[in-house]
């Protein structure tokens, strides 16, 4: 048997790329942010994403800047920091992870909550101006947003996408209702690893002027 498709590593990234963005059409998307958007659902193979996406107009702006300055990359879990594209890190940017960190079981069972809140705790000395990838754990974006008011710490952005039925819906909310830095974030249940690691990729290539 012999299927008939698309074989060429270039036209299928054209055509999809072209198709994507022929997606996007109906939606009324900031020009700003639009390579953005386009990378979010090229992730996802899902345009319905659109009108469920919330982001503060500063995202683009404040998020390629840090990074041009060096800005570290938090991640909630390993498979986010795995999907950034290093060589699209504008200033070979630190990616940290810090879930699998040996001391994480007991900082969680001393603040009876789940590893990946308490890994946040390891991210302390690095938020301030930071860019932060969220795209699994709910509790990890509640956990930051807890540090954020009790410390006055700011992120240069946070990319808030954890997926699920527990806590994802409200733990987005509170970051879109809260608004402590600029963000963007797919309310609802919807989310993932893919979309964090996509939002980076995006930004990265955006603040070095490369969108293709």
């Amino acid at each position: 048997m012999t299927f008939c498709y698309e074989k060429d590593p270039a036209a299928i990234y054209d055509l999809s790329f072209q198709r994507v963005t022929a997606a996007l059409a109906p939606f009324d998307i900031d020009v700003d942010i639009v390579p953005l958007i386009i990378r979010l659902v090229h992730a996802c193979g899902m345009p319905d994403i659109v009108p469920a996406l919330r982001w503060d107009s500063q995202i683009v702006s404040a998020a390629t800047k840090a990074l041009h300055e060096g800005a570290p990359i938090l991640c909630d879990c390993e498979m986010v920091g795995a999907g950034i594209t290093r060589r699209f890190l504008p200033a070979d940017n630190q990616v940290i992870v810090t879930l699998n960190e040996s001391v994480v079981p007991q900082i969680a069972q001393r603040m009876s909550t789940t590893r990946s809140a308490a890994a946040v705790e390891l991210w302390k000395p690095h938020l301030e101006g930071s860019l932060i990838a969220i795209g699994n754990a709910p509790t990890a974006l509640f956990a930051v947003l807890e540090e954020i008011a009790h410390s006055g710490i700011k992120p240069a952005a946070i990319l808030g996408f954890p997926v699920g039925f527990v806590g994802a819906t409200e733990a987005k909310q509170a970051l879109c209702d809260i608004t402590p830095c600029p963000f963007i974030s797919l309310t609802g249940t919807r989310g993932g690893s893919a979309l964090a690691s996509a939002s980076v990729n995006a930004l990265c290539q955006m603040a070095t002027g490369d969108t293709q």
